[in-house]
Parts: structure tokens; C-alpha cells; sequence
């Protein structure tokens, strides 16, 4: 059960990874569509990161925190109940980006 659940989390986060589009570049764009992603960190629950913060919603000061990864990491991990990304990673930069660019 556990191996069948993992490759069906790794499926979804190929085919996520192949949809986004995502060639090797972080990208504001690419942090906004994983920001609504409900899978993702492989998450089996309905929650997505704009589920608490629609459009961003108070985060537009986050963008200044030196932890922003941490904060990241922490809501995938607990609300999302996922694995968050490397934080060298394409999709960790990206999501960085995107809040970053909500203070604008």
C-alpha cells in the first residue's frame, strides 16, 4: 500500500512538474500555479496554499522575511500535510518568487 502510494505521489508530481511547464528556471508564474496545486509535496488532501491565503492574502509582507523557506516548508508539512521541496530546488525558489512579488 505504502509503495503503491508513492509512486502514484511521484506520478502526480512528474506529471505537476511536466504541467507547470517548469524547464530549469524558477519563475513568479510557476510559484503562483503551485501556490493553488492542492498535490502539492504529494499532499492526498484538498488543501492548497491559497486555500488559507487567497490571491496571497496576508503574505505580502512575508516576501521580507530571511526565513521564507522555513515558513514555506512549514505550511506544505502541516496544513498541506506534504513533503516540501529542497530548498535549492525549482519549486521552492518559485514559490519564493511569488510571494515575493505580492508586496508589489
Amino acid at each position: 500500500m505504502k509503495k503503491t502510494c508513492l509512486i502514484i505521489g511521484l506520478a502526480l508530481f512528474i506529471a505537476i512538474y511536466a504541467g507547470l511547464g517548469i524547464s530549469g528556471e524558477a519563475s513568479v508564474e510557476g510559484g503562483k500555479q503551485l501556490f493553488k496545486d492542492s498535490t502539492l509535496g504529494g499532499s492526498s488532501n484538498t488543501t492548497s496554499c491559497s486555500t488559507c491565503h487567497p490571491d496571497g492574502k496576508g503574505l505580502k509582507r512575508a516576501g521580507e522575511k530571511d526565513n521564507l523557506a522555513q515558513m514555506i516548508k512549514t505550511c506544505i508539512e502541516r496544513p498541506l500535510k506534504g513533503k516540501a521541496p529542497d530548498e535549492q530546488s525549482i519549486e521552492m525558489e518559485s514559490l519564493q518568487l511569488y510571494i515575493k512579488s505580492l508586496k508589489k
